[in-house]
């Protein structure tokens, strides 16, 4: 057994430093998933985007991170991670110019891909770079704790940066903002951050880059598409196309002798156990999430504002969460806190499950707070070991399935959940009684809860009609089933890792070595 607490390896001043940086970049590049947010209304009002343009203008950026995260991976491994980090920062900084001083919906359009691009190389290039520094597991294990607060505070405190450059500013300071901190990087990262690449590493394969990006885009758009107007069938399609294009994808990777992807890091038992429990844990957290977000608003009448304000505790929860999880980690073991986490988690959405049954704030709200108490070590402890099993070599590209396997598992979770929860909503709203209501405001009802919403605001009245309480009922309904899936499948899912864990022979107190 490694002493995780040994002077041997301990990191200098120096490293921390790096650290610090690297987590700056990493938590601006998760803001600008949603720092648009509030930016939207003065966009449309000064660019006049047309539905689809709109549409594109919202999720360009994360559709390009999560196609070009393997092959940014995988080329850091190869040129060098802190180079690959200095050129994306500069890229990024380019495009953030760019899309600020946009004077067309198109322009928009394309300088958000482009800083998606560039966006694609700080993620697996920090976690890479930050498993390279820290040679002490305990130490490392802090770490990546502290840089999965920074990706965790970048996404919650985007919108709020937004809004508050929007009281006195023009819609284009939201990206303004990201050029100083890359100016910066720049600056520092050449003198602080040490250079790691696999020199026995070829060119990269660009027949495997076309077809990651035609396995990766279409399946997160199909997705995307469902989870924002609900099932239909033709949204398979380009799921389809990009599962079809992957089998070539993955043929493609056994032929190579110098793979984008290493296949073979998917026999280590405890990578692919790890990805596993990495991708469950954000399909389930990203699905109740949704639909907490949407009981509180819609089901218990908040409004956005105070909606916001009632997660404060849950966000907290996360957030203390990220930077102290590498205590469990380092005290408990790797293995111990992924399953003790697995098991918090079946608690937490079990109680949600009850308390989305029965309409309760306040029990949503403690879910959530629970949800966050296991969720966070597992998905810390998890990205660790799946950089820790991998060679060195190869950790940038590990990284990057890391990250994508994340942005896979949102993505489906709120398709595949919010599509649950709508078929249970409307097998409860097919017997309800909507005589009087014409067929507009009858497929309103029936659809979606927001839908029914909607219609009793436009009908008026002072009483609230007996079809919203059902419809109220059946939306709960639904939040209520999708949790207790999430509870059942998280249980199966700990009892399944906990022998592939122990087929792979790990130290319940370190991670394998390098």
């Amino acid at each position: 057994m490694v002493d995780a607490t040994s002077e041997q390896d301990q990191a200098s001043k120096r490293e921390w430093i790096g650290l610090f940086v690297l987590s700056i970049a990493c938590l601006i590049y998760s803001m600008d998933l949603s720092v648009l947010f509030l930016a939207i209304p003065a966009i449309v009002a000064d660019l006049d985007p047309n539905a689809t343009e709109l549409l594109w203008i919202n999720d360009i950026y994360g559709f390009m991170v999560a196609g070009f995260l393997v092959t940014m991976g995988t080329l850091g491994d190869r040129i060098g991670r802190r180079k690959l980090l200095l050129i994306g920062a500069f890229a990024f900084g380019v495009a953030s110019a760019l899309a600020a001083f946009s004077f067309t919906s198109q322009q928009l359009i394309i300088s958000r891909a482009l800083q998606g691009i560039a966006g694609a190389t700080v993620a697996p290039s920090t976690l890479s770079l930050i498993v390279n520094i820290f040679k002490n597991e305990a130490e490392r294990n802090r770490a990546i704790s502290i840089w999965g607060a920074a990706f965790a505070l970048g996404g919650l405190i985007g919108p709020l940066i937004g809004g508050l450059l929007l009281e006195y500013f023009h819609w284009g300071s939201v990206f303004l903002i990201n050029i100083p901190v890359m100016m910066f990087l720049l600056v520092i990262a050449p003198f602080i951050l040490p250079e790691y690449k696999n020199d026995e590493a070829e060119g990269i394969d660009l027949p495997s880059v076309l077809l990651s990006l035609a396995t990766v885009l279409p399946i997160i758009y199909g997705f995307k598409h469902m989870a924002a107007d609900g099932f239909v069938l033709i949204q398979m399609l380009p799921v389809a196309v990009g599962l079809l294009v992957g089998v070539f994808f993955v043929r493609r990777q056994q032929r190579l002798s110098h793979p984008l992807i290493d296949l073979k890091l998917f026999r280590i038992p405890a990578f692919t156990a790890s990805l596993m429990v990495n991708l469950a844990g954000v399909f389930f957290v990203f699905g109740t999430f949704l639909y907490q977000n949407l009981f509180l608003q819609l089901v218990i009448g908040l409004t956005p504002l105070q909606a916001a304000l009632w997660s404060i505790p849950s966000a907290s929860v996360f957030t203390i969460m990220s930077f102290q999880a590498y205590r469990f980690t380092n005290h408990f073991g790797p293995i111990k806190t992924v399953l003790m986490g697995l098991m918090v988690n079946v608690v937490g959405t079990t109680v949600m499950a009850i308390a989305a049954y029965y309409e309760s704030l306040l029990g949503i709200l403690f879910a959530s707070m629970l949800i966050g108490l296991g969720f966070v070590p597992v998905i810390l402890t998890t990205t660790g070991l799946i950089v820790g099993t991998a060679p060195p070599e190869r950790a940038g590209s590990a990284s990057a399935i890391s990250e994508t396997s994340s942005e896979f598992g949102g993505a489906l979770g709120v398709a595949l959940l919010g599509s649950l929860g709508t078929v249970v909503y409307r097998m409860a709203m097919s017997d309800v009684d909507l005589t009087g209501l014409d067929d507009q405001q009858t497929a309103a009802i029936s659809g979606t809860l927001a839908g029914a919403v909607e219609t009793a605001k436009a009908l008026g009245g002072t009483a609230e009609p007996s079809w919203l309480t059902a419809a109220r009922d059946g939306f709960s309904l639904g939040f209520a089933v999708c949790c207790l899936l999430a509870s059942v499948t998280l249980l199966l899912l700990a009892i399944i890792a906990r022998k592939v864990y122990a087929k792979a022979h790990i130290d319940e107190t370190t991670l394998p070595s390098n």
